[in-house]
């Protein structure tokens, strides 16, 4: 063998141990690589699966219709206690109309009891059957247009202002066959004179203000949800004291 040759496969041998201490060691380096891309997509597949999930409310979290039914009704017996303007009598009565509509509240009602009022004696005076239609009951309107054409066929008119109401108190309430009905005793002001188609003066005086005192019956179907929907109170007897 030449030296030349020798010395070629000397060099070979040499470079194939340095590169066989390269690649046949184990770093752990290619492992850490496949660990990482492994944990990587596993990381992935936990997110897809994650954003698949609807999330249930807790079981202490779902709303109980009959505790929110129980609050309801606990509000309404507290508005009814603070209710002043009714008598002792009326408000077994109004827990009872609570209890089957939650939003009902007494001073909200009481509220729109007297503008109801002064609307109906209002409508009267004035002969406003459209008005009484629509805040009275079929009986009680027929009544109230019966005085009204009498009235008219006499030639009378009634020369009212109406000043105001000193007290409008709840003095019965009950439920019945889900419809709700409240009385009202109204202590009203009022300045009215009963005129002849002259002009003379028949009854009343228009230059003095007269106390009124009429008590009245409101009712109001609360049988279902869509009767409930109805906020309107109608008209249903009268009564002058």
């Amino acid at each position: 063998m030449d030296p030349f040759t020798l010395i070629t496969l000397i060099v070979a041998v040499v470079a194939a141990l340095k590169l066989w201490s390269v690649l046949g060691r184990d770093t752990g380096g290619a492992e850490r690589r496949a660990d990482r891309a492994q944990a990587e997509r596993r990381r992935a597949q936990a997110a897809e699966d994650q954003a698949k999930v609807v999330t249930l409310a807790r079981r202490d979290t779902i709303p109980d219709p009959a505790a929110a039914g129980a609050v309801a009704l606990a509000g309404g017996e507290q508005r009814i206690q603070k209710f002043a303007s009714a008598e002792p009598g009326a408000r077994p009565g109004l827990l009872a109309i609570a209890a089957a509509d939650p939003a009902f509240d007494p001073q909200s009602f009481a509220d729109g009891s007297r503008r109801a009022y002064e609307m109906i004696v209002t409508a009267f005076a004035e002969g406003n059957r459209k008005t009484l239609k629509d805040l009275l009951s079929r009986e009680v309107y027929d009544g109230f247009a019966a005085e009204l054409a009498a009235r008219e066929k006499r030639g009378e008119v009634i020369d009212q202002s109406f000043v105001g109401i000193n007290k409008a108190d709840i003095t019965e309430a009950e439920l019945k066959g889900g419809v709700a009905a409240i009385t009202v005793k109204f202590v009203s002001q009022l300045i009215s004179a009963t005129r002849d188609k002259t002009g003379a003066v028949l009854s009343g005086d228009p230059q003095k203000i007269r106390e009124v005192t009429d008590v009245w019956t409101f009712n109001r179907d609360i049988s279902s949800a869509r009767a409930r929907s109805n906020l309107n109170w109608k008209l249903i007897a009268t009564q002058e004291s």
